[in-house]
C-alpha cells in the first residue's frame, strides 16, 4: 500500500477523527477508542502511526490479505458433514467438546456459532431474559442522538393533522425538531439531512423498530444472498453509508429521553402554536425555529466531557445522493422502464439491463448508471389496446326441447306419470 494513495471506508474516516480529536487533546485516548469499539492500546498503536504516517496510518495493513491461522475448506467441510450427520441438533459447544474428543478436529465454539446460520444447521439455543437497567448519559455532545415521530393533534383542529420528529443529543439533550406529513423514509432523511447541516453528522443515532428504520421484510434477492448483504431499510443504508452506527430499541422505555420530550412538547408546545396562531405544517417549522433555541437554552444540560464527536459534512451534493431511496429497475428492450406506476424513457444510448432510481427528498428523481446521470422523460400517453373478440374455443350444441312425456320430465312429475300411465321402470 503506497502513502498516500488510500481511499478510507466511511469507518475509517470515522476512527480518523476520532484519533484526531485525540491527538489534539479535544478526548482522552480511552474515549475515542471506547466510542471507535478498540481497546486503548490497539488506539495507542493507531495514533502512533497516524503521526508517522500520517491519515493513511489509520487503515489495516493486513487489508486485502488472507489470514495465515484460517481453516481450511476440508476440515470445515469435515466438520460440517458430522456436525450434519452424526451430532445433529448439538449446541456449537457440545459440538465443539465433540469434534475434538472423537473425531480430533479443533474448531472454536465462536467458529461453530457462525457456520452453523450460513450451513442450515438447526440447534436449541437458550432463551435470554430481559435487562433493563439505567444507563448513563454519553459524555460527549454528538456521541449519540435519538431519533422518533410522534402522530398528535399538534394544531388542535386550526390545521391538518402531521407528525413531529425530533433528534435528542443524549449527552445535552439538544432537541432538533420538525413538522411533517407523515413518519416515513423521506420525512427522516430529510429530517437527517437538516440535522447535518447545523450540527454535523453524530456517532450512532437511538431509533426504534418501525419500518422507516429497520428492515421488516425477511425476503432476500438472488444478488443479496450471493453477496450476503444483510437486509437494511433504505435508512439504515444511508447511515451506514455515512458511517453512523444504528442502533434500535426493543421498547419505548430504553429510548426514554424522546419520549418524554414528545409528552413535554404534546403540552407546552402546543399552547406556544396556540398562542401564537399556527394552523399549518410549514408555519409550526418557522415557529420552530425561533422555539427550539430558546428551550434548548433553558433546558440543555451540560455534558461531561467538553468537546463535540459531532463530524462536519460539507459535501452537500453527496449528502443529497447519500440520503435518497435507491431501487433497481430493469431495462427494457425499447430503452423504458416502469417506475411507481409511471412509464419513463430513456434518452441516452446505454448498454445496460438494469439502472438504478433516485428519489431525493426535494422531490426529484434521478436515473443513473454506473453513477452516471441519465436523460429521460415521462411517458404521459400510452396507446390503447384493440379491443378484439375472442375466438370461441368449443361448439356449443342445440338439443333441442324435450317432449312432454320425455322421461326427463316424468322423473320430476309424479303425478303426470300416474294419469298418462307411462313409467320408466321396464
Amino acid at each position: 500500500m503506497e502513502k498516500g494513495i488510500v481511499t478510507m471506508s466511511m469507518n475509517e474516516s470515522k476512527r480518523l477523527h476520532l484519533v484526531r480529536k485525540a491527538i489534539e487533546r479535544r478526548i482522552t485516548q480511552a474515549e475515542a477508542a471506547t466510542i471507535s469499539g478498540v481497546c486503548l492500546r490497539q488506539l495507542q498503536r493507531i495514533v502512533r502511526r497516524v503521526k508517522v504516517e500520517g491519515d493513511p496510518g489509520v487503515c489495516h495493513r493486513a487489508r486485502g490479505r488472507k489470514p495465515n491461522n484460517r481453516i481450511s475448506e476440508a476440515v470445515k467441510h469435515k466438520a460440517i458433514e458430522l456436525c450434519r450427520k452424526r451430532y445433529q441438533e448439538f449446541g456449537p459447544t457440545l459440538a465443539s467438546e465433540k469434534l475434538l474428543e472423537k473425531d480430533h478436529i479443533k474448531v472454536s465454539v465462536e467458529t461453530l456459532r457462525t457456520w452453523f446460520p450460513e450451513e442450515g444447521l438447526p440447534y436449541r439455543k437458550r432463551k435470554k431474559r430481559p435487562h433493563r437497567q439505567w444507563r448513563e448519559r454519553k459524555a460527549c455532545r454528538g456521541a449519540m442522538v435519538q431519533l422518533d415521530g410522534t402522530h398528535h393533534e399538534w394544531f388542535e383542529g386550526r390545521g391538518p393533522k402531521c407528525v413531529l420528529m425530533a433528534f435528542v443529543d443524549d449527552a445535552t439533550g439538544e432537541v432538533y425538531a420538525r413538522f411533517y406529513d407523515y413518519e416515513g423514509t423521506i420525512p427522516a432523511m430529510d429530517c437527517f439531512k437538516g440535522y447535518i447541516k447545523r450540527y454535523g453528522i453524530p456517532q450512532s443515532v437511538y431509533l426504534d423498530r418501525h419500518s422507516t428504520y429497520k428492515a421488516t421484510v425477511h425476503y432476500q434477492t438472488i444478488e443479496d444472498q450471493l453477496e450476503d448483504r444483510e437486509l437494511m431499510s433504505q435508512f439504515e443504508r444511508s447511515l451506514q453509508e455515512l458511517g453512523v452506527t444504528v442502533i434500535h430499541a426493543y421498547s419505548p422505555q430504553a429510548k426514554g429521553r424522546v419520549e418524554r420530550l414528545f409528552g413535554t412538547f404534546q403540552d407546552r408546545l402546543i399552547k406556544e402554536m396556540r398562542l401564537a396562531g399556527v394552523r399549518s405544517k410549514e408555519e409550526g417549522n418557522a415557529f420552530l425555529e425561533t422555539y427550539l433555541p430558546d428551550y434548548n437554552r433553558r433546558y440543555r444540560v451540560s455534558p461531561a466531557k467538553d468537546s463535540d464527536l459531532h463530524r462536519p459534512f460539507k459535501n452537500h451534493r453527496e449528502l443529497d445522493r447519500i440520503l435518497s431511496i435507491r431501487s433497481t429497475r430493469a431495462l427494457r428492450n425499447d430503452f423504458t422502464i416502469a417506475h411507481d406506476k409511471r412509464l419513463y424513457q430513456i434518452k441516452d444510448n446505454i448498454r445496460a439491463k438494469k439502472v438504478t432510481v433516485e428519489e431525493r427528498t426535494d422531490g426529484s428523481m434521478r436515473i443513473l448508471h454506473n453513477g452516471q446521470r441519465l436523460r429521460y422523460q415521462e411517458i404521459t400517453v400510452r396507446p390503447e389496446k384493440e379491443h378484439k373478440q375472442s375466438p370461441k374455443l368449443y361448439k356449443t350444441w342445440d338439443r333441442g326441447k324435450p317432449t312432454r312425456l320425455h322421461p326427463w320430465r316424468e322423473s320430476f312429475n309424479p303425478d303426470r306419470r300416474q294419469k298418462t300411465g307411462v313409467s320408466n321402470i321396464p
